[in-house]
Parts: structure tokens; C-alpha cells; sequence
């Protein structure tokens, strides 16, 4: 799990899917917003009820995008908002960070 000050809070989502950017992978859509504050990036991952049913399906779904996040949130720019939108049910860890990846080589 990312500590609090890496991740989004709710005020912010709502921001990031207002006026934000999209990249959009097979698994994955991130939603981002760039501000001028030199913060640490802030993502959060969103598992859809229409992806999972269950609760504990979803939460799954999330601690393994946090997990799969943790290795390469230092790489994102500071000051980057950002929601990370599951579109298919994908628990593999390694695909999810292969998708990660590549997103950030698109933002970068």
C-alpha cells in the first residue's frame, strides 16, 4: 500500500476527471492532472463496481495496483495527480506493472 501522502484524496479525484489528461492502456486508464507544486505525485487506484462485484474483489484489485505502483511512483513527476482506472479484471502483478510502465514512458 502507498503511504497517505502518495495518494489522492477525494476532492482532488474529482479534479483529475473534470479538466485532467488520459492515457489509456489494455488494463488500465490513468488520469492525470500536472500542477506547479513541487509535491510528490499523488495517484490512487479506482476499481469500478462495473469491473468487480464484490467489495473484496475490488479492494484486491486495488492493493495489487498500489503494490504494483510502489515500484516505480518515484518516477513520476512532482506535482502529478492521478487516478488509476482498472477497465478489465487483471490480478497479475506483473502485467499490471508492465502497463504502469508504459504510461509512464507516455507522460515522460
Amino acid at each position: 500500500m502507498l503511504p497517505k501522502k502518495n495518494r489522492v484524496d477525494k476532492k482532488n479525484i474529482d479534479l483529475i476527471f473534470k479538466t485532467g489528461k488520459f492515457v489509456v492502456s489494455p488494463n488500465l486508464t490513468f488520469k492525470f492532472l500536472l500542477t506547479n507544486h513541487k509535491t510528490p505525485p499523488q495517484i490512487s487506484c479506482i476499481a469500478p463496481k462495473s469491473i468487480a462485484k464484490l467489495a473484496v474483489k475490488r479492494n484486491l484489485l486495488r492493493r495489487r495496483g498500489y503494490t504494483a505502483l510502489g515500484k516505480y511512483i518515484n518516477q513520476f513527476p512532482a506535482g502529478l495527480l492521478g487516478a488509476l482506472v482498472f477497465k478489465k479484471y487483471q490480478d497479475d502483478i506483473s502485467i499490471l506493472e508492465d502497463e504502469i510502465k508504459n504510461i509512464l514512458n507516455k507522460i515522460n
